[in-house]
C-alpha cells in the first residue's frame, strides 16, 4: 500500500491535534515523519508549530465554552487544560489577546470606541468586551471613524464619550500613556489570520527602545525567507503602538513604511529610545 503524500501527512497531523493532546515526538510517530521534518513542514503549511497550533486550539475551545455560558472550571477541562494553573503556564495574558473565530468583517462583534487627543495627535481607541481591538492614529475624528467601520463593516459599533465607559476609559488612558512612551499594559484582542497573529505577538515581544528588521523578525518565527510576508502582516496591524509595528525597520536601518505616517513612527522610536536611556 502506497504511503500518504507529505501534504496528507500534515493534514493528518492537524486532525490528530484537533482531537488529542499529543507532543511533537508522539505526533511525528503517528504520521510517519521525523520530528524535525514535521515541525518545519507544519509551520510552513499552517503558519504555526504543532505546539502553537495545539495551544491555540485549547484557547479557542476555552473561550467557546465561556461564551456558551459554561462555568470556568468546566470550560477549562473541556478545552483540554488539566488544571486552572495550566492556563497561566501558557500565559494568562493570551486569554485577552487570543482571537475569537470571528466571521469576515467583524460580524458578531460589539465594539465601543472613543477618540482621545494624544502626544502624537488624535487616537481612536476601540474595544470589545475582551480588550482593545483597534488603535487608529490620524488628524480627524470623522476619518478615523470611517477607517474603523471599514475595518469591521459588519460589527455593531457605538461611540462613547471619553470617560463615560468604565471599561473603555482606562484603556483610552493606557493608549495615551503608550503614545507618550510611558509604561502601562492593557489587554488586546487580535483579530486576524493565524499567521498575522503570530507576527503581531512577536512584535509585542520586542522591548521598548529596541528595533528589529523584517528579516530578523521572520527569522525569529522560523521563516528565514518570509520577510515580505512579515511586512504584509505588519501593514495589516490595526492596533497601533500596543502592537508595536513601529519597532520594525528595514535591514539598512531606514524606517520603512508605517500605516500612520513616518513622522509618527520616528517620534515613537525616539521617545522609546529616550525612555530606555533614562532607565539605564
Amino acid at each position: 500500500m502506497e504511503s500518504p503524500a507529505p501534504d496528507a501527512k500534515l493534514e493528518h497531523a492537524r486532525r490528530l491535534l484537533d482531537a488529542q493532546d499529543l507532543g511533537l515526538a508522539e505526533l511525528a510517530r503517528a504520521v510517519g515523519l521525523s520530528a524535525t521534518h514535521l515541525q518545519r513542514r507544519f509551520r510552513q503549511a499552517y503558519g504555526l508549530s504543532p505546539a502553537e497550533y495545539r495551544s491555540q486550539r485549547r484557547l479557542d475551545g476555552l473561550k467557546q465554552g465561556l461564551r456558551a455560558g459554561h462555568d470556568v472550571t468546566r470550560a477549562l477541562y473541556d478545552a483540554g487544560y488539566g488544571s486552572p494553573s495550566r492556563v497561566y503556564e501558557h500565559g494568562a495574558a493570551r486569554l485577552g489577546m487570543a482571537p475569537l473565530a470571528y466571521r469576515r468583517g467583524g460580524e458578531g462583534m460589539d465594539i465601543r470606541w472613543s477618540v482621545s487627543d494624544t502626544a502624537l495627535g488624535l487616537a481612536l481607541v476601540a474595544v470589545t468586551a475582551r480588550g482593545v481591538c483597534a488603535v487608529l492614529l490620524g488628524d480627524g475624528a470623522a476619518a478615523l471613524e470611517a477607517s474603523l467601520r471599514a475595518e469591521f463593516p459588519r460589527a455593531t459599533i457605538e461611540r462613547v464619550d471619553a470617560g463615560r465607559d468604565e471599561f473603555l476609559a482606562p484603556r483610552v488612558r493606557a493608549v495615551a500613556d503608550a503614545l507618550a512612551a510611558r509604561s502601562g499594559a492593557v489587554p488586546v484582542e487580535l483579530v486576524g489570520t493565524a499567521f498575522q497573529r503570530r507576527v503581531w505577538e512577536a512584535l509585542m515581544r520586542i522591548p521598548p527602545g529596541e528595533t528589529r528588521s523584517y528579516a530578523e523578525l521572520a527569522e525569529s518565527l522560523g521563516m528565514p525567507r518570509g520577510a515580505r510576508a512579515v511586512a504584509r502582516a505588519c501593514a495589516g496591524n490595526r492596533v497601533a503602538v500596543l502592537v508595536p509595528c513601529h519597532r520594525v525597520i528595514r535591514g539598512d536601518g531606514s524606517l520603512g513604511g508605517y500605516r500612520w505616517g513616518l513622522p509618527r513612527k520616528q517620534a515613537l522610536l525616539e521617545a522609546e529610545a529616550a525612555g530606555r536611556k533614562a532607565r539605564a
